[in-house]
């Protein structure tokens, strides 16, 4: 492996392109520090040493690579942008318009794209104006009565939500750049910088709190885990397809045998971020109506704040099964599959074209969702699992959104750089 990397170093075109990417990095990083203007930084360090993160905000604070409760220019993170795309993704299957995009090639899926700019900047607008207004009323860090802007007057607030929209816009410009100029999707690069990025002081937190023997546990049961999430994303069913031999023209085409790969974990991240989104909605409704004494508000506060209740748990288990499937059903459609199948002379051996396809691809599909949605419900109840036994907050490193996006980021850059290493028949990363 080290000989690998000397290998990509070593031609000029690649050493370019991880140069690139590692300058683009450290900028983003960069932005990640600089505090917005008008923010007492001096008071926010203060808080955030005082208080323990229990922020309804710790996904977006998580994307942001601990910038969003220090106020800085990048504090949005990528959020925003995941958000869009999200969005997006589901308003393709349900508006034929944006369905009708997609299916023109890449002149539809760069007006696709133009589209999700435009709605991430919307986002960060709105995400910007309620971070900041809880920034202004002393709600962002719950416990610390220090003001955390110097002025809270109508322009202090303006500018630091014009601020913050504007990073979030150079984020996307970074990511791009990293598409086009680097190695790897650049959006995904920067997810994969922000998570790392709290990774050492979470890692830090646990040896202070438990002593340097509970993270050596925590150490090696994390790389158990890493191992495991590995194999998982790595594991897929390969359904067989054969093409029959037909004539255009002159040439005869077809008479190759390929396979569709459906992957375990088809779905990816996006159910874990639906889920823990939903489940914030509660924990916000309580952050913003903390006079307000109620039994509905006593017993949200009860089951779902904290995080290691068991009621939370099983919720949160049912809601990432539940988005697992409704999202593998909405962006992998066994009737489409088939039809492109059965329309360039392609079949499965044993299973007739058409509708009977379409019924075993949609069999097989569901089979293996459900140990996707199942592992993907165990891995994203480790923090929360941590929580309780070792009293980790709830950014435990090892598990959860933070390890999925690592493992599955690392592995699709290093199969680039292994694509691009083996053009130049260098030995690559993998065997």
């Amino acid at each position: 492996m080290l000989s690998a990397f000397v290998n990509a170093f070593r031609t000029p075109d690649l050493r370019r392109k991880l140069l690139f990417v590692l300058m683009i990095v450290a900028i983003f990083r960069l932005g990640s520090q600089i505090p917005a203007p008008g923010v007492n930084v001096a008071n926010v360090q203060n808080c955030i040493a005082q208080v323990e993160d229990n922020s309804v905000y710790n996904l977006i604070n998580l994307f942001s690579g601990g910038a969003l409760l220090q106020l800085t220019v990048f504090a949005l993170g990528i959020m925003p942008y995941i958000t869009a795309s999200i969005i997006l993704q589901l308003l393709v299957v349900v508006i034929p318009r944006l369905e009708a995009l997609k299916k023109e090639g890449q002149a539809g899926q760069t007006k696709i794209t133009q589209y999700t700019r435009y709605l991430t900047l919307g986002l960060a607008v709105l995400q910007a104006t309620g971070i900041v207004a809880l920034a202004r009323s002393g709600n962002l860090l719950q416990g610390c009565t220090e003001p955390l802007l110097h002025s809270n007057g109508t322009g202090t607030f303006l500018v630091l939500v014009v601020t913050m929209t504007a990073g979030t816009a150079v984020i996307m410009w970074l990511g791009e750049l990293i598409t086009e100029r680097g190695v790897g999707n650049g959006m995904s690069i920067l997810i994969f910088t922000q998570v790392v990025a709290t990774f050492p002081a979470s890692m830090w937190d646990v040896q202070k709190q438990q002593g340097w023997w509970m993270f050596g546990v925590v150490m090696v049961v994390g790389l158990v885990i890493v191992a495991a999430v590995i194999f998982i994303e790595q594991a897929q069913r390969r359904i067989p397809v054969q093409y029959a031999r037909r004539m255009v023209g002159r040439k005869m085409f077809g008479g190759s045998s390929t396979y569709i790969p459906l992957k375990v974990n088809q779905a990816g991240i996006i159910p874990v971020i639906f889920a823990s989104s939903l489940l914030y909605l509660p924990a916000m409704a309580v952050q913003f109506n903390q006079n307000a004494d109620s039994a509905v508000i006593r017993w949200i506060n009860k089951y779902f704040v904290t995080g290691d209740n068991p009621l939370y748990m099983a919720t949160f288990f049912l809601l990432i099964v539940f988005f697992t499937y409704f999202y593998v059903s909405i962006t992998f459609n066994p009737n489409e599959v088939a039809d492109n199948m059965k329309k360039y002379g392609g079949f499965i051996p044993g299973i007739r074209a058409g509708k009977p396809t379409e019924d075993y691809l949609s069999y097989v599909l569901s089979r293996i969702t459900f140990p996707g949605a199942i592992y993907l419900g165990l891995i994203s109840l480790i923090p929360l699992i941590a929580l309780v036994l070792i009293n980790a907050n709830q950014n435990f490193p090892f598990g959860g959104t933070s390890i999925l996006i690592m493992v599955g980021v690392a592995l699709d850059t290093v199969k680039q750089i292994e694509s691009q290493l083996q053009q130049r028949n260098y030995e690559g990363f993998l065997r």
